[in-house]
């Protein structure tokens, strides 16, 4: 018997071989880790890159001006007679183009040529001051935006 505490020759082998194979195995799963890490890497990269280009997008739009909303066209001065309201309201509700006498029955008043006349008179009215137009003679509408 061997006083040393040490296995045997052929025992000695086998725990060199389970050695370096388990070496092997090691380095093995360090190289795929290693890859991994610089997959990994890369990726951070990117997604560091495209996050600096969103920020400067971000910022860059917050520093441009917004812009000046374009000043709506004045509004002719529409006569204070509430007949005129109506007659815009009516045209507004028929969405073609009327007559004067159409406006009459539109408003309930009754057809004569008193009323025709007022009628067709306010309507020049708002035709001269560029409320409503006049596509052709005596017929009036409101004008197309």
């Amino acid at each position: 018997m061997s006083r040393w505490p040490f296995p045997g020759p052929g025992q000695i082998r086998t725990v060199l071989e389970y050695v370096e194979a388990r070496e092997r195995e090691l380095d093995e799963e360090a190289g795929q880790l290693r890859s991994r890490v610089e997959e990994l890497t890369a990726r951070l990269g990117e997604l560091d890159a495209e996050s600096e280009s969103l920020r400067i997008t971000r910022k860059t739009l917050l520093s441009i001006p917004a812009p000046t909303p374009a000043a709506a066209p004045a509004r002719p001065d529409v006569p204070d007679h509430p007949a005129y309201q109506q007659i815009l309201t009516a045209l507004t509700d028929a969405d073609k183009p009327m007559r004067a006498r159409d406006l009459c029955h539109a408003l309930d008043l009754p057809i004569i040529p008193k009323n025709t006349e007022g009628i067709r008179s306010k309507l020049k009215r708002l035709v001269t001051r560029g409320i409503i137009t006049e596509p052709e003679p005596g017929l009036f509408a409101q004008p197309r935006p």
